[in-house]
């Protein structure tokens, strides 16, 4: 039998509603807000930067500094550095092809009274300014010129089935047939947000070749990797002192942490020590367990709890949402097309699609608190048993 409906033969871009559904989701996918198109099946991006510059010192001879091999150093004569976490200011004077001769100009209240008085072995300064003269002309200033590193995701092919039997199509109770596809349609692209949720936590990043599949990467590919921030909790409990910690790592690097990732179970340990303090948002884009806002101590901004029931218990993270994007390969976003084959006993549409995630600089803006006690230990002391 052969089944009619308003957009059969049709195919139908449900990328929007798609992003609808993400964004409606009260778990990690929605933080995944729509970046560019991606153009290849490699997927790459400039990462930010993120922190002012600087440059690290291999020696410090009296005023002669000599940077490491790997610093970026962009400065002429007439740059104002600073060592990293002191106050007193020094003037670049010269700057050849080994070192940098430097003079102190501002004490600023520093134990550092004399060029002398700098350490004798490595150290880490910050570059502060190169104050111009007027009438300046091209070639004056610092150049900036250095490149930015280049990430990497690959994209992934997602498929789901949309079925309507001959038999629930005779049911006049389930509605048109263009009513009951578009509720299997709504229930598939719950099920596929839910899939990509799981794909964003713990996908593998892994570029398609022949034979081998395209896998797109999650936050524990990017989150975990050499350098990335983290802090091993030692079985203790989910507390303030714990989440500040990682909210100061994430805002040393230059990020904004600005969300709570962890299990409901955690959700509910941290409610607890912040009970009085957390600040319950309603509006359009909050749902759920995201109402949940608390201030943190670095710099007085809110936090949100997010309660991912996906999130393994014993791990926590502490997020600047402005990392995560999900890019559609170009031509490639979720759409979903007539696939009914001839004597099928009903309708039958597929929706597909092929995207990325992007986890802009997660090695500054994601810091992962592990090694925590669980929740349901925790929840346990807390009632005395």
């Amino acid at each position: 039998m052969f089944y009619t409906y308003s957009f059969a033969g049709c195919k139908r871009d449900l990328s929007d509603i798609m992003f609808t559904v993400i964004k409606d989701e009260p778990r990690f996918i929605s933080n995944f807000r729509p970046g560019a198109d991606a153009t290849q099946r490699k997927h790459e991006w400039i990462e930010d930067q993120l922190t002012g510059r600087g440059f690290t010192v291999n020696s410090i001879s009296g005023n002669t500094l000599t940077p490491a091999e790997n610093s970026n150093l962009n400065i002429v004569p007439g740059t104002l550095i600073a060592v990293k976490d002191d106050p007193a200011l020094f003037k670049v004077t010269a700057v050849d092809k080994d070192s940098i001769s430097v003079e102190l100009v501002a004490v600023n209240g520093s134990a550092i009274t004399d060029t002398d008085d700098l350490p004798s072995g490595g150290a880490e300064f910050i570059i502060v300014s190169t104050p111009m003269s007027e009438g300046s002309a091209n070639g004056d200033g610092d150049e900036s010129y250095a490149g930015s590193k280049v990430e990497w995701n690959a994209t992934q092919i997602f498929r789901k089935e949309i079925i309507i039997s001959g038999s629930a199509l005779a049911v006049t109770i389930n509605g048109s047939a263009d009513n009951q596809l578009n509720r299997q349609t709504a229930f598939a692209l719950s099920e596929l947000a839910r899939d990509l949720n799981r794909v964003a936590l713990f996908g593998r990043r892994m570029e398609a070749s022949p034979g081998v599949h395209g896998e797109a990467g999650g936050l524990y590919c990017f989150g975990t990797q050499e350098n990335s921030l983290s802090i091993n909790a030692s079985k203790a409990v989910l507390d303030s002192f714990l989440i500040n910690d990682g909210a100061q790592k994430v805002l040393g690097e230059g990020g904004d942490p600005m969300q709570i990732l962890c299990s409901p179970g955690q959700a509910r340990v941290i409610s607890n020590e912040y009970r009085d303090r957390i600040q319950v948002l309603r509006s359009d884009d909050r749902r759920g367990a995201y109402v949940a806002v608390i201030v943190n101590e670095i710099n007085g901004r809110g936090m949100t709890i997010m309660a991912d029931p996906d999130v393994p218990d014993t791990d926590a993270w502490i997020l600047d949402p402005q990392c995560f994007a999900l890019a559609n390969l170009s031509g490639r976003a979720i759409t979903d097309v007539d696939a009914t084959p001839k004597g099928f006993d009903g309708i039958r549409r597929v929706a597909i699609g092929e995207l990325t995630f992007e986890f802009r600089n997660a090695a500054q803006r994601c810091c992962r608190l592990t090694n925590l006690k669980p929740s349901a230990e925790a929840i346990a002391a807390l009632r005395g048993n």
